[in-house]
């Protein structure tokens, strides 16, 4: 599939991103080691009933830095895909975020809540939005033991094994990168040089219970039913503190479920989306 990249200008900086379809505009954020293409089979589906966008995050894909990373943080992405939302003036639109995307996006629906309609937030990984102390423990005794790995081999200098290492142990099977088809493990090295920025970048904040309550846009916190505990527990504890979120499991998902079980998961966002659509109607009706 041919894709069209488009960028608008952050002050010097170019933000790359893929508009494609028409109807509601949905926004789709990726995580870590990724950009853009790794919704492709979320593209493919989305952009035949809606207006798909997907933006490559500063810093990721293969656009030369014009520095050396030092303003890699959560701020900053938050801050451009504001930007990019009102540059397009969409109004507020449905936002589909994975991972550390699904933890800038709930970030963004926090501070702007004017620019999201609805949330898909698929895997969010901050400890810090967790109030029970038992289940951040044991969230954070199973996040350790995943990225000890990857901080070894930064600590050798090795990027493209930081990366491999990222994939194998987020879903706890070393040697599942090397399973994946030769063009996504191509998506994931091209962004090895952010491995080092995502480690040394400040600590997600948390949210206090005022905040988490202030969301009153509907909102989805999934996970897979095979992930590993740090971002089940992750998921389960945002799910309870908002008062519009409901809890989505995919059955057999795993962390890279959008490329993994691309099925499964455009299904959990397409009925999450209709459901959101007759509520809106429902409201809108009620208050003509």
């Amino acid at each position: 599939m041919s894709t069209d990249i488009s960028h608008i200008d952050l002050n010097g900086s170019a933000l790359h991103y893929v508009d494609e379809g028409q109807g509601s505009p949905i926004v789709f954020v990726h995580g870590y080691i990724s950009d853009e293409r790794v919704w492709q089979k979320q593209r493919a589906v989305f952009a035949r009933s809606h207006r798909y966008i997907g933006v490559t995050q500063r810093y990721f894909g293969l656009t030369p830095w014009d520095d050396t990373g030092e303003r890699f943080s959560l701020d900053t992405h938050i801050e451009d895909l504001t930007a990019l939302i009102r540059a397009l003036a969409m109004g507020p639109v449905h936002v589909v975020g994975w991972s550390y995307g699904a933890s800038l996006s709930l970030e963004l629906a926090a501070r702007h809540p004017e620019c999201v309609r609805s949330l898909f937030a698929y895997e969010p990984a901050n400890l810090a939005w967790l109030s029970d102390r038992t289940a951040a423990k044991a969230a954070a005794i199973d996040r350790a033991e995943m990225v000890g790995p990857v901080l070894a081999a930064l600590a050798r200098g090795d990027t493209a094994d930081a990366v491999r290492q990222v994939f194998d142990h987020a879903h706890g099977q070393p040697g599942l990168f090397d399973t994946l088809p030769a063009e996504m493990r191509g998506i994931f090295l091209d962004n090895a040089r952010t491995v080092e920025l995502l480690f040394r970048a400040p600590p997600l904040p948390g949210m206090d219970a005022s905040t988490l309550r202030s969301l009153t846009m509907p909102v989805a916190i999934a996970h897979g039913a095979l992930t590993r505990p740090f971002y089940r527990i992750v998921a389960e504890g945002i799910a309870t503190r908002i008062e519009t979120a409901r809890l989505v499991v995919l059955p057999g998902g795993m962390h890279a479920e959008p490329i993994l079980g691309a099925a499964s998961f455009n299904a959990a966002v397409a009925n999450f989306l209709l459901t959101e659509q007759a509520d809106h109607a429902a409201r809108m009706h009620a208050s003509a």
